[in-house]
């Protein structure tokens, strides 16, 4: 028997998921496969099983309407079934359909797309888009007829067998710091305001977003940790802040610090009554808790990191416009805050911590990500093992090992 969030009885076949909504589900007679669909009020979703069951019974199919196109359905899914996505994934999802997707299948009805017209978009890009982007688009495409699959809206879906083909970006393209350059960069960066985010960055893994968003009450000086359940951003276009959940429900996470971790964040609490405090920070920004669907707040006055000029949180680009200048005095490479937590990840993986143990402190979904970006071996690396190598195949053999060889 399903249950509703408190617990109460619902009828076999239906459950309220934590985002609120009720799922109703059955076994096909006919397919044998779990069919499964999602409302928001509870009398719906025992009215479509009841129907689709007795539809099933007696060998009835659904007959999808023509007039629904995939533009209409992309509406309705995008407003109404993937609100508890992450903002910016609902962003990519608007802006890869609005630019590659609707000027090739928008006006056709949802019933009548094919495998050929899902090819059709993603060839399209491919003079013009980078591998990564095509891939966001496939991502975007795909999981909104998966949606549409799932809500019997048709009867199969259209990207079954359709691939992209232009490779996404390979990982030695990803940017991190050699140990030299991550020395030269601290070095030149401790003269700077916002040096203890930059370092805490490389002790920590932490998404730019999570740092911003970080507050008082998530710093654990007794345990040594910090807890990771919000993040905040400047929306641009808007002229606002805006809190939201971790990017996923495994970027919920508590991360142990670093001695030199702990040491920053001493030294930024003890100024926290003394620094400059814009009226920006009398806020309280509310945001769903994807993990409970409740809502969550943070308040803008215990956000550990503010701009020491403006009293504000400093903005995500602000960040990266201040890393190019540092990089241009240091004499390396520019690059951007996500190469940070790049770094801290490359550093990990070097100095033996076990890949599944980076899962867990940076936050992925799966450990396939953490090993097809960080698992890679850098110029450093090579040299230290050929070396490892070296020392122990003459210990073997009795070799003593003379400088210089």
């Amino acid at each position: 028997m399903g249950k509703d969030l408190k617990g109460k009885e619902l009828g076999a076949g239906i459950v309220q998921r934590k985002d609120k909504r009720y799922v109703a589900r059955y076994i096909s007679k006919v397919s044998g496969k779990r069919v499964e669909k999602y409302f928001y009020k509870v009398n719906e979703a025992k009215k479509w099983l009841a129907e689709a069951k007795y539809e099933d019974e007696h060998n009835k199919k659904c007959i999808v309407s023509t007039q629904m196109t995939v533009d209409n359905w992309f509406d309705y899914w995008i407003n109404n079934i993937v609100g508890d996505l992450a903002p910016n994934t609902i962003r990519n999802y608007k802006e890869r359909y609005f630019f590659n997707i609707q000027p090739v299948i928008g006006k056709l009805p949802i019933a009548e797309v094919k495998p050929l017209h899902c090819k059709m978009v993603l060839n399209k890009m491919d003079a013009d888009y980078a591998g990564s982007t095509i891939r966001q688009t496939f991502i975007a495409m795909g999981t909104m007829f998966k949606s549409a699959l799932m809500n019997d809206l048709i009867p199969k879906h259209p990207m079954d067998g359709v691939r992209y083909t232009k490779p996404v970006r390979a990982v030695n393209d990803i940017k991190f710091l050699t140990v030299e350059e991550q020395e030269t960069f601290l070095e030149t960066a401790r003269r700077s305001h916002n040096y203890n985010q930059y370092a805490l960055i490389l002790e920590t893994g932490l998404r730019t977003g999570e740092l911003i968003g970080l507050t008082w009450d998530s710093v654990n000086f007794e345990k040594r940790t910090i807890t990771i359940n919000k993040t905040l951003e400047y929306r641009h276009k808007q002229g606002y802040w805006r809190a939201g959940p971790p990017k996923t429900p495994s970027s919920y996470r508590t991360i142990p610090l670093t001695n030199r971790a702990y040491e920053i964040l001493q030294s930024v609490y003890a100024t926290k009554d003394t620094r400059k405090q814009s009226p920006a920070l009398n806020q309280v920004l509310e945001f769903m808790d994807r993990r409970t669907g409740e809502k969550s707040s943070l308040v803008m006055k215990d956000l550990v990191f503010i701009n020491w000029r403006t009293g504000e949180p400093a903005k995500n680009s602000s960040y990266d416009t201040h890393l190019y200048k540092l990089c241009d005095e240091a004499t390396i490479k520019r690059f951007c805050m996500h190469a940070l937590r790049h770094t801290y990840a490359t550093r990990a993986i070097e100095k033996g911590m076990q890949p599944k143990v980076l899962q867990k402190l940076l936050g992925h979904n799966s450990l396939q990500t953490t090993m097809d970006r960080y698992v890679h071996v850098t110029d450093d690396s090579l040299r230290k093992g050929v070396q490892q190598f070296e020392r122990n195949n003459q210990d073997q053999n009795g070799v003593k090992l003379v400088s210089g060889q």
